[in-house]
């Protein structure tokens, strides 16, 4: 079953892609990386102490839908690479996303949600329980955290956790087809064998993290969003969801952009950056 899930969730992918009528703009997603993690796992509870209290754990999303949470299950996640024709275009931006950019940011997203949706459904037709975290009506997004800006539920965190990268200087998520990407992920009480994090720490994907080189993200953040100290959401969110789609939404007819300056023409943008090691 698990390779049947990941070969499903590849093809759904190339299919909707092939649809011209449906995503004209596309291509966006390279073939997609998948992972799975234990519903158990006892990373799920220490994000409430990683990220906050308020981020919810696969049992707790479960017992909302479900009525009870299952004894076991697991959480698959899966990574849509951004083509490298998508990210050339936006290598060459410096203040605004490219257009290609923007378009994958609303339409590929779209395609996303179909991928949650589809997998949901293949899951309850083999007789399992499944939700997708994002459609929850728990699954909220707080503007004031004790972190900044934050959801109910991340796809990044849950990513990690299925052993498909690590984060970065710039909060992203570096997997091995680089940090360029969307992510998803579907609950289920179907139990399949967790993907190895091969004891990774949280940053080990990031030059700076790992071994104090690079940095290069500081440099393409037009609004200086990311130091060396980190990562400033705030600053960050009202340029990608307020300046940004002012300044170039309509011209694009998208309503959401995106920026993904910082996660091109860096090191780290189609694959893990190998460093001085």
């Amino acid at each position: 079953m698990k390779e049947r899930i990941i070969t499903e969730i590849r093809e759904f992918v190339a299919s909707a892609q092939a649809d011209v009528a449906r995503y004209p703009t596309g291509p966006y997603f390279d073939e997609p990386l998948v992972g799975f993690a234990a519903m158990d796992d006892p990373l799920f509870a220490d994000y409430k102490r990683i990220i906050g209290d308020f981020h919810l754990t696969p049992a707790e999303l479960c017992a909302a839908a479900f009525g009870a949470p299952p004894r076991a299950g697991t959480v698959i996640s899966w990574i849509l690479p951004i083509t490298g024709e998508v990210r050339r275009s936006n290598r060459l931006e410096n203040e605004f996303p490219s257009r290609q950019w923007s378009l994958t940011r609303t339409h590929g997203e779209a395609l996303n949600g179909e991928v949650r949706r589809y997998l949901v459904s293949l899951l309850a037709q083999e007789g399992y329980q499944a939700l997708a975290p994002q459609y929850s009506p728990l699954w909220k997004e707080l503007a004031d955290t004790p972190v900044g800006r934050a959801s109910t539920w991340s796809e990044r965190h849950a990513a990690y956790a299925a052993g498909l990268g690590t984060f970065s200087l710039n909060d992203a998520l570096i997997t091995a087809k680089g940090i360029a990407h969307r992510c998803g992920s579907v609950i289920t009480d179907l139990v399949l064998e967790p993907t190895p994090r091969d004891g990774c720490g949280h940053g080990d994907n990031c030059l700076y993290l790992r071994e104090g080189s690079c940095g290069a993200c500081i440099g393409r953040c037009p609004v200086g969003a990311i130091s060396f100290a980190g990562h400033d959401k705030a600053r960050c969110c009202a340029y990608v969801y307020g300046t940004v789609p002012e300044a170039v939404g309509k011209a694009y007819g998208v309503p959401y952009t995106g920026c993904g300056l910082c996660q091109t023409r860096v090191p780290c943008e189609g694959g893990i950056p190998r460093g001085r090691g």
